[in-house]
């Protein structure tokens, strides 16, 4: 049985709610808020030190703490997932560089204390803002802090100087240029990255095709085929659903390439492949065995749809023509030579699988009935007839 919820995760939940997205965005916004707090801490702290006044920083703090609830509020109620940004990640930064630089100019002779609470605002930027944001955050603090820096000297505070403004200013251009800067090589080391995984993936992708496929003709390959094949036995075996196994031989497949060359037979095999799996069901698959060799399982399919099935598949082949530049054998290409139209046939021998008996051997017995249908002719569709015994397949010695 599952676990009750205790009172802290109904508390977490009711907070935070309990959809992880929504979660993480309301504990980004909660830390920042903690930061915050932090940061009116210290500003009361240096009123009862008598460094600032306190009627400005208790406006600021009311100020500062609704911006807090109205972020909350927004996220929580799942309003701002309407929007580009449901973080808010640069509302909050726009607004927190506010508060700060309204800090700077109340806090009196404890003013310093903005310049730090600035570089850990920016750092929350560096990993929610683009490049192109951080720049505008950037010009937006140097313009609010040059505003906060103009009320100073207006204001003219006791212990103040125009040379320590400067200090404060250098100082906050350095903070925010080296912000900017880092935000720009952590977006390149990002988009890096990303760049790398998307080619990771496709590498990955192409090795498990090669792994699996022909490189040729894009047919499964021997090996995979096997392992589908023993799969689908089991899946038979289970069900009591035929399965039929058939294999393809492409007549006089050899003449082609000793006449027209190796290019020639790839378009050949290609062209048969396309052919091929154009009409084969959804359900049926088919793999280069080797050469000019194919095998196709049929699932979930009596010898009598079967027959059907591949009589169509090989009347299909023979109606291909492949078109390939007339080229002589041993002589160079001739640009004016018309194009030479191939005609392939193919042979085929299935077999309908016995429960109990290995996928090799009702290989074997495919084998047998294509090389009847060689033998008969060739360009025709042969079922495999020899009887088995029944005590031979129950006892699994059949293709031992």
């Amino acid at each position: 049985m599952p676990s009750r919820p205790t009172a802290g995760s109904r508390l977490l939940d009711l907070l935070l709610t309990a959809e992880p997205r929504q979660r993480q965005r309301l504990s980004m916004a909660g830390l920042a808020a903690l930061l915050m707090v932090c940061c009116m801490a210290a500003m009361h702290i240096a009123v009862a030190a008598g460094l600032t006044a306190p009627g400005p920083v208790r406006v600021w703090t009311v100020l500062s703490g609704a911006g807090l609830l109205v972020v909350y509020a927004l996220i929580r109620s799942g309003v701002s997932q309407r929007w580009p940004d449901p973080s808010l990640t640069l509302p909050q930064i726009v607004y927190a560089i506010a508060c700060d630089a309204a800090a700077y100019a109340i806090g009196g002779q404890a003013r310093g204390i903005a310049l730090p609470i600035l570089a850990v605002i920016l750092m929350f930027g560096m990993f929610g803002l683009s490049t192109r944001q951080m720049f505008g955050v950037m010009l937006y603090a140097m313009a609010a802090f040059g505003l906060a820096t103009a009320a100073v000297e207006w204001q003219g505070d006791f212990g103040h100087s125009t040379g320590l403004s400067m200090a404060y200013g250098i100082m906050t251009a350095v903070v925010l240029m080296g912000s900017t800067f880092l935000t720009t090589r952590l977006q390149a080391t990002r988009e890096e990255l990303r760049r790398q995984k998307h080619e990771l993936a496709r590498a990955l992708e192409h090795i498990r095709e090669l792994a699996t496929h022909d490189e040729l003709t894009g047919l499964l390959n021997r090996r995979h085929m096997l392992e589908l094949m023993r799969l689908e036995q089991r899946r038979a075996m289970r069900s009591g659903l035929p399965l039929v196994l058939a294999l393809l031989d492409l007549d006089h497949f050899k003449a082609v390439n000793d006449t027209h060359g190796h290019a020639a037979g790839d378009r050949v095999l290609q062209a048969f492949a396309q052919a091929v799996r154009q009409c084969l069901r959804n359900g049926d698959v088919i793999s280069r065995w080797g050469g000019e060799e194919f095998v196709v399982m049929l699932c979930n399919t009596p010898p009598d749809a079967a027959r059907t099935l591949l009589e169509r598949l090989r009347q299909t082949v023979a109606q291909l023509h492949v078109v390939h530049p007339a080229e002589p054998s041993g002589a160079p290409a001739c640009r004016d030579a018309a194009p030479v139209p191939l005609r392939i046939t193919i042979s085929i021998g299935f077999a309908l699988h016995v429960p109990g008996e290995r996928v090799e051997a009702t290989l074997e017995r495919a084998d047998r009935a294509l090389y009847a249908a060689k033998a008969g002719g060739r360009d025709r569709t042969v079922a495999e007839t020899v009887p088995l015994d029944p005590d031979t397949v129950a006892s699994g010695r059949i293709g031992a």
